[in-house]
Formats: structure tokens, C-alpha cells, sequence
């Protein structure tokens, strides 16, 4: 299966926002996961036209993020899955999580809606 340009654009901002909430730099990455930061950089921007698994594998074991969702975006089959959630894809944008922080972030996430409700800007 061809992996379609916004899939794979949507695979790099997976990546990157997985990084940056871990607050890693590519050179932080590149040094972890032994891949040059130039392919890490093309693949957060959509330009890896056949992203490697094995890549794609290292780099969700280190952000935390979903290693299933990351083959999806990229064209892969997936077993046993024919598309992520809504909720997986946003969970792997925040990359690890502790207990206090996922409660901080629906806690906030109440308070926004709540302000939608009541008609604040």
C-alpha cells in the first residue's frame, strides 16, 4: 500500500509533537535511537516516502507514543485494526504521561469547555 502525502505528513507531526512533549531534541533523538537527525527531521516532515518499521518502532518505544497508529499514518497494514481512534491519535501527540498530569489535562479540559458553555470568548 502507497502511503498517501497527508498520512505521512500527519506521521510527522505524531513524531514531533510525541518529541517535544518529552521536550528531546533531534539531536537528543538521533543519539537514542542511532538514526541521523537529517531522516528524523524529513520524516517529522512528511518528505520519508517508506518510512522504516524499524525506525518507526524505535522512535515510539522512546516517545511513548503508538507504534500502531505511527504504521497506520505511514501506509502500513495494521493487524487487527482498520484506524485508530481519535483518542489514541491525540494520546500519542502527548507522548508519556504521569497520573497527575492526565489529571491536570482533563481537569483543563473541563474548564475549557465549560467556558464554550457559558459563551466566554
Amino acid at each position: 500500500m502507497s502511503p498517501m502525502k497527508a498520512d505521512l505528513v500527519a506521521m510527522g507531526v505524531m513524531l514531533r509533537d510525541a518529541r517535544n512533549a518529552l521536550g528531546l531534541s533531534l539531536r537528543d533523538v538521533e543519539a537514542k535511537a542511532d538514526v541521523s537527525n537529517a531522516y528524523l527531521s524529513q520524516m517529522e516532515g512528511g518528505k520519508i516516502k517508506h518510512p522504516s518499521p524499524a525506525i518507526l518502532h524505535k522512535l515510539c518505544e522512546i516517545y511513548g507514543a503508538s507504534y500502531s497508529l505511527a504504521l497506520e499514518l505511514a501506509g502500513y497494514p495494521v493487524p487487527d485494526r482498520s484506524q485508530s481512534t481519535a483518542r489514541e491519535r491525540f494520546a500519542s501527540r502527548l507522548g508519556q504521561t504521569t497520573p497527575e498530569e492526565e489529571s491536570a489535562l482533563v481537569e483543563y479540559l473541563r474548564f475549557l469547555r465549560s467556558r464554550k458553555r457559558k459563551g466566554a470568548p
